[in-house]
């Protein structure tokens, strides 16, 4: 089986690409889903969470994600905190989902935040979704209703595009002008043949 690490910069793409490889049968792991997820379900979590921060961060058994988000931006280093509270779950989550596939020529996870967790050793192949930042701050804006200044101020917590490219194996351009579909599938029987 080949494990693959997908990561990429907000809005570059990861999640179409993370859906690309599902329409062709690969398993994919969404780990910022099963975070939140995590957050709501897995009671250590919650009361480390809880411990840390106070019982303020949860409204009855849910986290209330404007409350930490508010922490996050007031103090960066809180996110530093609540990374390294949130990420044994996610792994351990992680790796229970892949133990629960059974025998699979390829799975994905999904991580926004692959290298800046000190992920990619877990990968025989790691793989970056790349556009160009205007692109990238452009659809942010549209799906979220952010403004620019707000997305410029997360790409600030992300490693750089050109560091997370010389990181990776594999890059797949989402462009809009490069087909994205054809980079995928050329993947994806990569991987289906052992890589």
């Amino acid at each position: 089986m080949v494990s693959v690490g997908l990561t990429g910069g907000i809005g570059s793409g990861k999640s179409v690409v993370a859906e690309l490889f599902r329409m062709m049968g690969v398993p994919v792991y969404d780990s910022d889903e099963r975070a939140k997820a995590l957050y709501d379900e897995n009671a250590d979590l919650k009361a480390a969470m809880v411990a840390r921060f106070g019982a303020g961060l949860y409204q009855g058994d849910k986290l209330d994600r404007a409350a930490l988000a508010d922490l996050i931006f007031k103090d960066p280093s809180t996110l530093q905190a609540v990374n390294a509270l949130v990420h044994p779950f996610v792994g351990a989550d992680f790796f229970s989902w892949a133990a629960s596939l059974g025998p699979v020529p390829a799975l994905v996870q999904e991580s926004a935040i692959l290298f800046e967790a000190n992920l990619a050793d877990r990968f025989d192949l790691v793989v970056s979704v790349t556009a160009p930042e205007a692109l990238r701050i452009d659809r942010v804006c549209r799906r979220s209703g952010c403004t620019v200044e707000q997305v410029r101020e997360r790409m600030i917590h992300q490693l750089s595009e050109e560091e997370r490219l010389n990181r990776s194996d594999v890059v797949l351009v989402n462009d809009g002008v490069k087909a994205l579909l054809p980079q995928v599938v050329a993947l994806v029987d990569r991987l289906k043949q052992g890589i």
